[in-house]
């Protein structure tokens, strides 16, 4: 039987360059799994907000994969916290545009595509799953901020959704707390890009060489890295590197390639001799950074999965995490790196200097953070596990849908 899945990912453009505005984790995640899925026969269509004006209405990617960008009254960008206001829009557009009695299923990312996902199901009775990327609960926890509306909206998304996908054992064990033990929760991990990969020769530097990817907000733990370099800096006799990829083209001065932020200038006063800001990067790109750092360092706030994490140990390197939330199960402790404590620059420095200086510490953390990734963020095992989720959903469905009849 012919499978069509619409993933519904309504701020994350899965052919967006990544690096860039509200690109990353969660574009990476609806490209690889549809090119994934469709490996297994999955007809994938994905609907997205129009953000790139210049991006055609409809664009391929693989072989039968399509975007189709939805503008809900305004083409261009909306940063997604503005984006609630325009779901009536974006719903309306998607029943012109789309024939969505022909889906199978409907896969929503994030808790805006799951409120989309929401009014589809009550509108053409199909079952819907859903993966939450960052939950709103787990912010609150890390940050202290409270976003009402958003936590009352996950909460009956959690509850209504035929399936939800988890991408680690912990973030399964939040939603049942937040949610409720009835909420019906699979766990299937993220798969990291092909590119991630140990090279043959890692050109690995002489002087320690730390990494960081991802955006240059304070919950990411950008501050408390350059905190704990400076610490290391102060106290190396060989100085070590800093290399930070991510962030978008407008952070930076385009003759420096320094922060435009203030705060970030101030951050990185003292040290911006030894740290490298590269800004957006592609995932070939980050493969190279990876294989030719010491160690990848990712000391965020709160992360459900922790994509980077997954990627640096697809690249044979170890990586260096905040002990939160998914980077817990993502990042083995003492197998495939080191965990540290979030917002702890002390803490993050002395882990920073010990893998630094023990070699082999690295080289054997290292060599088993690629058997691991290998095993574990795998695209076809993931790819197995989420359509076996949508072959029961539609046979449960089917049987509902003869018995409603007879």
């Amino acid at each position: 039987m012919e499978k069509k899945v619409l993933f519904i990912s309504d701020h994350g453009d899965p052919l967006a360059k990544l690096g860039g505005k509200q690109s990353g984790g969660q574009n990476n995640y609806v490209k690889q799994l549809a090119l994934a899925l469709e490996k297994r026969g999955v007809n994938i269509d994905v609907v997205t907000h129009w953000s790139n004006p210049e991006a055609p209405h409809i664009e391929k990617f693989g072989k039968n994969c399509r975007v189709i960008r939805i503008a809900a009254g305004h083409k261009g960008y909306i940063a997604k916290n503005d984006m609630y206001p325009l779901l009536p829009a974006f719903f309306q557009e998607m029943k012109d545009t789309l024939p969505l009695h022909t889906y199978n299923i409907i896969h929503s990312n994030y808790w805006l595509s799951g409120l989309l996902a929401l009014f589809v199901k009550r509108s053409y009775n199909i079952p819907i799953v859903h993966t939450s990327h960052s939950l709103g609960i787990a912010k609150k926890k890390a940050t202290g901020k409270e976003e009402t509306k958003r936590m009352e909206a996950e909460k009956a998304i959690l509850r209504k959704a035929d399936c939800v996908i988890a991408t680690t054992q912990n973030e399964k064990e939040l939603i049942h707390s937040f949610a409720g033990s009835k909420a019906k929760v699979e766990v299937a991990a993220i798969g990291v890009d092909s590119a991630f990969h140990p090279y043959e020769k890692k050109r690995r530097q002489y002087l320690p060489t730390f990494s960081f990817a991802g955006r240059l907000e304070e919950t990411k733990g950008i501050y408390t890295l350059l905190d704990a370099f400076k610490l290391l800096s102060k106290e190396s006799d060989k100085q070590a590197r800093l290399i930070i990829a991510g962030g978008d083209e407008s952070d930076f001065d385009p003759a420096t390639h320094m922060p435009v932020k203030e705060e970030l200038r101030k951050a990185i006063n003292g040290i911006e001799n030894n740290v490298d800001f590269l800004g957006p990067k592609t995932q070939e790109e980050l493969a190279e950074l990876f294989n030719e750092s010491t160690a990848v360092i990712v000391p965020s706030y709160y992360e459900s999965f922790g994509m980077v994490a997954a990627e640096a140990q697809a690249c044979g390197t170890p990586v260096i995490a905040s002990s939160v939330g998914g980077l817990n199960d993502v990042v083995a402790d003492g197998i495939s790196g080191l965990h540290t404590e979030p917002k702890n620059a002390t803490k993050l420095f002395k882990v920073m200097k010990k893998i630094s200086r023990d070699k082999l510490l690295a080289r054997r953390l290292g060599k088993q953070a690629a058997e691991r990734a290998n095993h574990i963020f795998n695209w076809t095992t993931i790819a197995k596990e989420i359509d076996q989720a949508y072959e029961e959903l539609m046979h449960v469905h089917d049987y509902a849908f003869v018995s409603d009849r007879s």
